[in-house]
């Protein structure tokens, strides 16, 4: 999860990027040179910037001659740009409360990245697992009174499970955040005209 706006900054830059594609596994900057097409000089360049952020970590140093070879690998798998790396400008779901709209749902989408990012860095860290559940799926409408009808009996049926469960007076219990979203599909692959 990157939060620091200056580490955001540095990893959109398209070369940079694929070098942290690259990087799953450790090379040098030798060998990412050949593979990127750039010269050895700029690949560290921008290594070097990656390793400040932390996108990048030294996992050894080889003896060539006169010259150290520095190995490096990405720091992760993936990354995810946290809304609190845009902090001023972030969604945010009181702003615009219409559970209707587009800009409410992303408000509620932003959240969900920022605080799941926390708790998966956290959790990380710790060396403990966290304990989320999800509901992925597509459904197909007839027309936009099914649609309304079926948002209003899905908000009934999960406004009853919360209220099922739901103990405010549980000793150690822990609140969980539940987000239930519906929007229109988009397509992975763009249509021909």
């Amino acid at each position: 999860m990157i939060e620091d706006p200056a580490a955001a900054e540095a990893s959109l830059d398209p070369m940079r990027t694929r070098l942290l594609a690259e990087l799953a596994e450790p090379q040098s900057a030798t060998m990412l040179a050949t593979r990127v097409g750039l010269a050895r000089q700029k690949v560290n360049y921008h290594l070097r910037t990656l390793e400040r952020h932390g996108l990048v970590e030294l996992v050894e140093e080889r003896r060539k001659g006169n010259v150290t070879e520095r190995v490096l690998q990405a720091t992760a798998a993936s990354y995810v740009i946290s809304p609190t790396a845009l902090a001023a400008v972030q969604p945010d779901p009181s702003r615009s409360p219409d559970k209707l709209s587009a800009r409410w749902l992303l408000a509620l989408a932003s959240r969900l990245v920022r605080d799941v990012g926390l708790l998966l860095t956290a959790s990380t860290k710790a060396r403990k697992r966290v304990a989320t559940f999800a509901v992925d799926g597509e459904v197909r409408f007839a027309s936009a009174t099914d649609r309304a009808a079926f948002a209003e009996e899905l908000a009934g049926a999960v406004t009853a499970l919360v209220g099922k469960y739901h103990d405010e007076s549980a000793e150690g219990g822990r609140t969980h955040r539940i987000v239930v979203a519906v929007h229109p599909s988009v397509d992975a692959a763009p249509k021909e005209p």
